[in-house]
């Protein structure tokens, strides 16, 4: 399948505009990254606690800041899911300690901190444990089961935890919701000593310091190596200089992406790196299809200058640049639309990634592989056999 036939655009001759424009991108993000936002790194990498909450109506995320301030839990960052329906908030706390009893005291705070209905004397249905519940039956005993009661309280425990979680979202709308599961007596038991607030704290996540650290530290390898390998590997494939305008094209994106995430304020996570190791090797790709594209018009093409022939080869390869990266755009773009907010970093990388990439293959490595051999006056691609009146022929560039 083929989109374009015979184009001839003047991909070079545009060469600055977009140069200027990757500038500026650049600058833009490089500033925001030493002076503004910074790098916003995730919880992953810092360190600190993620507490998802889930609440019964839309919650006023100034609200709960201030609610936040008032309990002593300073600096907190709120994020609310991109799907208002949800109900929910990631709360990022600065508590690293990693213990279980760290693990307590960080949900009792936030649940303190939350709670704007509390009855006095009463528990929170919402945020009772499976554990606490079964406890609780078993010294009330609204059954009166003798010998059997530590079992069969245990299973009417998990039904109505497993209702509240697994059917509610983590959040009952009263008491009486929990007769759908548990036995009438249960339910009227229930009624004389707890409440539902209006929030649920569904799960809590510590990330201790070191952790942090050594993430860190392991992402920052991961994304270097993976440039120094495809260096070297198209240093074997096709010479240096297609290496270097490569990588040079591929740390371009990187820096864009990142950039913009600090721009927008956009935490940074081990998925999102994930997503930037993707991008590399995409990009990486598709800069390796105009290079092997113009190494084959190089001996075929060879009283065309090399501008010529690198126009020509990007042209003779724009059809399956659109499809592929079309393609792949619009199913990254679907994810971060509708992926929700665990996906939201990831899916936002490989949007960014996918545009940058690509254009960064035509306006990024192609011209910086013509101002090369411009600046060593040469009109030929390196490795390409010399005309007869230099006296001099080049090795050509290994077959793939």
């Amino acid at each position: 399948m083929e989109l374009f036939r015979s184009t001839n655009i003047d991909f070079l001759g545009k060469k600055w505009f977009f140069l200027a424009l990757s500038l500026i991108f650049s600058v833009a993000g490089v500033a925001s990254m030493l002076f503004w936002h910074h790098i916003p790194l995730g919880v992953d990498f810092r360190g600190g606690t993620i507490v998802d909450v889930k609440f019964t109506s839309t919650p006023n995320v100034d609200q709960v800041r201030s609610q936040l301030d008032h309990a002593g839990l300073k600096n907190a960052r709120i994020q609310a899911d991109t799907r208002p329906e949800k109900n929910e908030l990631l709360i990022d706390l600065d508590i690293r300690e990693t213990s279980e009893q760290a693990l307590d005291q960080g949900k009792e705070r936030i649940i303190q901190a939350l709670q704007t209905n509390s009855v006095p004397g009463k528990s929170d249905l919402n945020n009772v444990g499976y554990t606490s519940l079964q406890d609780y039956l078993l010294k009330a005993d609204p059954l009166h089961l003798g010998t059997d009661a530590p079992a069969q309280y245990g299973q009417i425990a998990h039904a109505i935890v497993d209702f509240r979680d697994k059917v509610h979202g983590g959040v009952l709308n009263s008491v009486a919701d929990a007769g759908s599961v548990a036995p009438a007596a249960v339910v009227q038991a229930l009624q004389q000593d707890f409440f539902t607030s209006n929030f649920g704290v569904r799960n809590v996540e510590i990330v201790g310091p070191q952790v942090g650290a050594q993430l860190r530290q392991r992402a920052w390898l991961a994304t270097v190596y993976s440039l120094v390998g495809m260096l070297i590997y198209l240093w074997f494939r096709f010479e240096l200089i297609y290496g270097v305008a490569a990588v040079v094209a591929c740390f371009h994106d990187t820096l864009i992406t990142v950039g913009m995430f600090s721009l927008l304020n956009t935490e940074i996570s081990l998925t999102v790196i994930a997503a930037i190791l993707t991008l590399i090797g995409y990009s990486m790709n598709d800069t390796i299809v105009v290079f092997d594209r113009i190494r084959e018009n190089v001996k075929l093409l060879r009283k065309e200058s090399l501008t010529e022939i690198v126009n020509r080869s990007i042209n003779q390869t724009l059809s399956r640049t659109v499809l592929t990266s079309g393609l792949t755009f619009l199913t990254v773009l679907a994810l971060f639309l509708l992926g929700g907010e665990v996906l939201h970093g990831f899916s936002l990388a490989l949007v960014i990634g996918i545009i940058i990439g690509t254009y960064s293959s035509i306006f990024i490595a192609a011209p910086m592989l013509v101002a090369y051999q411009e600046w060593r006056g040469k009109r030929t691609v390196p490795g390409a056999p010399a005309p007869a009146n230099e006296g001099r022929r080049y090795k050509s560039p290994a077959k793939a």
